[in-house]
């Protein structure tokens, strides 16, 4: 059985205390308890949910170091991934989680209230609509996303969340290096560079993990994102 806690303090220096363990077994519960109601999510095993789930978002961790005392947008973030498995880890980030599709909102939303998470809003929306509410414009510290789109697009959908001197981060499988690449001219277009990819080999994870961070350098231009569906029909 995978040790979801010796496994986050071995291999990314993540300690976890025995609250939080009991955090993520309750969060694991429910998962599973909705998953069989709503089709959360496709992996459906108990240990995959702690290993391709849980273990995979603390790997943000990796690149971003402690989020605590961090204003964060997790966008696209379906059933809490990575974005609520960072707030257990780091109770005291800011966090925001954004998704359009109604009974994810809802099943994060409960996660909030049954773990009495401080500090989480969560709304349902078009990240291309979002970025542009004031209260959202370029007000974060870091953009997260996992499995939304690719790097071109993604970036269109993060970078406008993320103020001058903040980043965003993208969790990707094999195709991360390539994607970056691709993506550099969209990146010139909406303020942000490439800073870093990290590479991670996970234990219990196939393929390789690529966590590509781009820094914001410039304010976004005030047209982007462009309206719902145009940055995946016409990528930058």
């Amino acid at each position: 059985m995978f040790d979801l806690i010796q496994q986050s303090q071995r291999v990314l220096g993540v300690s976890l205390n025995p609250s939080q363990a009991a955090a993520f077994a309750r969060y694991q519960r429910e998962l599973l308890a909705w998953n069989q109601r709503f089709n959360l999510t496709a992996i459906r095993e108990p240990e995959q949910v702690l290993i391709k789930h849980f273990f995979d978002a603390l790997s943000v961790l990796k690149a971003t170091g402690c989020l605590d005392g961090q204003r964060v947008i997790d966008v696209g973030t379906g059933a809490g991934f990575p974005g609520l498995a960072l707030k257990i880890a780091c109770p005291h980030m800011r966090l925001t989680l954004l998704d359009s599709v109604a009974k994810k909102v809802a099943f994060c939303q409960h996660i909030v209230e049954t773990l009495a998470l401080d500090d989480v809003e969560v709304i349902q929306g078009r990240a291309e609509e979002v970025a542009h509410w004031e209260a959202h414009r370029e007000a974060y510290d870091w953009a997260l996303a996992r499995a939304v789109a690719r790097l071109p697009v993604l970036a269109e959908y993060l970078l406008p969340f993320v103020r001058v001197g903040g980043a965003m981060l993208a969790q990707k499988g094999e195709t991360g290096p390539s994607e970056a690449q691709a993506a550099q001219h969209a990146l010139e277009v909406l303020g942000g560079q490439l800073e870093k990819i990290y590479s991670l080999d996970l234990p219990g994870i196939n393929e390789t993990r690529y966590l590509i961070v781009v820094r914001k350098q410039a304010s976004t231009p005030a047209r982007y994102p462009r309206r719902p569906g145009i940055p995946a029909k016409r990528p930058l």
